[in-house]
């Protein structure tokens, strides 16, 4: 039996859309990620761009469930001596209304430049609203 190789630019890629609202960040993440790597395709590779397109409604909606509001801290470094900056999810998601998902989602894809690429697959919007109608992505159900 043959091992079919499928050329990334022969790939059909196909276009879903999450909607967030109420539904645990966790889960929302893992679906989206899944199906951005391609995981949901039987052609399914793990050194190439198999996956499809998701965008990801309502992400400021998401649950969170134990008090994670005000337990779960984000951290970055600005680069200077002293510059670790640390924000609760509550104040996160006050300013950037979709960085709690996109970390999620970016934390459960591979690390380097494929994991990038297959970030910039994932489209996240604040709210329901979302300039892809074009491409017409179907419902996905969690």
């Amino acid at each position: 039996m043959e091992t079919i190789f499928v050329k990334e630019a022969e790939q059909a890629r196909k276009w879903y859309i999450i909607d967030a609202a109420g539904k645990p960040m966790g889960r929302v993440a893992a679906k989206a990620a899944y199906i951005a790597r391609g995981k949901n395709k039987p052609t399914f590779t793990k050194n190439q761009l198999m996956g499809d397109f998701v965008v990801i409604i309502n992400a400021e909606k998401a649950a969170v469930t134990g008090g994670k509001e005000q337990k779960k801290i984000y951290h970055h470094h600005t680069g200077f001596v002293g510059g670790l900056r640390s924000y609760t999810y509550e104040k996160t998601l006050e300013k950037h209304p979709t960085e709690p998902m996109e970390r999620a989602v970016a934390g459960m894809l591979p690390n380097g430049r494929l994991g990038r690429k297959m970030m910039a697959n994932v489209k996240i919007y604040a709210g329901a609203e979302h300039p892809h109608a074009a491409q017409n992505p179907q419902p996905i159900e969690l």
